[in-house]
């Protein structure tokens, strides 16, 4: 592709242009190389290794200097993704964007998976990475840099995928990773601090989740939006300037309107009122707060054009996401769950949750990641201490940060936990204090399969640990 086709512009010199990256290292001959400005560095530093490596042109803010064909852009990051989309220009037909501070991966795994059971070829985009009958990828962002995200996108369409449920995060969002991408529906799950150690305050971040509705939604989209959060009139109020229809869900909300949530021992019995037309459904999802999560799912697969009475019968088919209030294990009438929660809203979304289902005492193990936002710790041990029995506070991934101290800010939130560090003992821990219709969720790291320490990597699975130790008990039991 001519590198005046690429940018959109008339260029006195018209490269070819054979592919594209914003990391000099990855540069080959022909390629363009996008030297965007990061927190750590300036790419434009980097423009003399991307000559060297055989770039055709760059990619830049004002100011910078090359012997190649330039593209100058104020806005570098937002002009690489319309490149990326020019490049790569196939999606699928339906692309639904959904932003939030939790619940996004439940729903957009929800979503596919009603849209698979209406023969629809689907997938979902986020923190597992791209999952879906036709088509599997890891990824390494919730939301991909453009390059990959649109190279993703292309490939996906390729392989038949024709409706999308994406998760968008702030970070994408204000970074414009996800520009481009053909928006038709946008969901919005709910907000609540997070990520504060990236934005600049809650009202930045707040901005950021906005975008999705006031720049990228297509205007002949569909808003479908949690009504049950208190922020949810501002997303609304986005959407609707851009003259788009609105779905309300949840408890609040006046299309999907959840009228009754009944827990019990397999799941969620859950009273519905669908654009006039009351449902009861069964849906084998634990945590009440799942219901909210598959109603947004449904209303998503509706704005797509699905009947509803099709969509609202598939969810009592939903099948439960990995590391998302995922039953580990049983032992001695007692259960474990491992959950991501990971801010201090979902930890008490999580904990309300289990409680209907805990007969006897609701344990609690919970951390916090190192390098990102402080101010939450303690939120996040007085979330645990208002809503579970016992509290245990141990490592999550202390990245660069010293684990003791990461772990005296959360017990700040709640001074009668008991400390233990090392997570695989504080999980053994955890689980030898189960009795008969206990109930401990381990919180923080749900899905993930490494935990980050000192700069490594280190192998860890809360589910796999947590059926250890249970498996541990059992026979110590056994034997005694």
């Amino acid at each position: 592709m001519r590198l005046s086709q690429l940018a959109g512009e008339a260029l006195t010199t018209d490269p070819d242009i054979r592919g594209l990256t914003a990391d000099s290292r990855a540069v080959e001959r022909g390629f363009l190389f996008a030297a965007l400005p990061g927190v750590l560095a300036d790419g434009a530093k980097f423009i003399p290794q991307a000559e060297e490596r055989g770039a055709a042109a760059i990619l830049a803010r004002p100011g910078a200097r090359s012997t190649l064909p330039l593209v100058i852009d104020r806005e570098p990051r937002q002009r690489l993704a319309h490149m990326a989309a020019q490049f790569f220009p196939r999606q699928p037909e339906i692309i639904a964007g959904i932003t939030g501070t939790n619940g996004k991966t439940s729903t957009a795994l929800f979503a596919a998976q009603l849209w698979e059971r209406l023969g629809r070829k689907s997938a979902s985009l986020g923190t597992l990475g791209v999952r879906g009958e036709a088509f599997n990828a890891n990824l390494t962002h919730t939301t991909p840099e453009p390059v990959t995200l649109h190279k993703m996108l292309d490939e996906m369409t390729a392989a038949g995928v024709t409706h999308l449920a994406m998760e968008v995060s702030s970070h994408g969002l204000a970074q414009h990773r996800a520009d481009a991408v053909k928006f038709k529906i946008a969901a919005f799950t709910n907000l609540t601090q997070d990520h504060l150690d990236y934005h600049q305050g809650f009202d930045e971040y707040l901005n950021a989740k906005l975008r999705l509705f006031s720049a990228l939604l297509d205007e002949g989209g569909v808003a479908v939006i949690n009504k049950s959060s208190k922020y949810a009139e501002q997303f609304s109020d986005a959407a609707e300037k851009r003259r788009v229809k609105v779905i309300g869900v949840g408890a609040g909300g006046q299309d999907l309107k959840q009228i009754k949530v009944a827990p019990h021992a397999a799941g969620l019995d859950v009273s519905v009122d669908a654009f006039g037309t009351p449902y009861n459904l069964s849906l084998p999802l634990v945590g009440a707060f799942q219901a909210e999560n598959a109603l947004l799912a449904a209303g998503i697969v509706i704005a797509s054009g699905a009947s509803i009475a099709d969509v609202l019968a598939g969810l009592e088919n939903l099948t439960p996401v990995p590391g998302r209030m995922q039953l580990a294990a049983r032992i001695n009438d007692a259960a474990i769950y491992v959950d991501y929660a990971h801010t201090p809203d979902a930890v008490a979304t999580a904990l309300k949750g289990l409680r209907p289902h805990t007969k006897g005492r609701l344990i609690a193990i919970i951390g916090a990641g190192g390098d990102r936002d402080k101010a939450k710790r303690p939120m996040m041990g007085c979330a645990a201490k208002e809503n579970a029995d016992i509290v245990i506070v141990t490592d999550d991934n202390p990245r660069n940060e010293d684990p003791s101290a990461i772990r005296r800010e959360i017990i700040a939130g709640c001074p009668q936990a008991t400390e233990i560090g090392d997570r695989r003992q504080a999980i053994a821990a955890g689980t030898a204090m189960l009795k008969a219709g206990d109930v401990l969720l381990i919180a923080g790291k749900g899905h993930e399969t490494g935990q980050v320490a000192g700069g490594e990597t280190f192998a860890f699975n809360d589910v796999e640990v947590a059926q250890a130790a249970a498996d541990a008990l059992g026979r110590s039991k056994e034997l005694g």
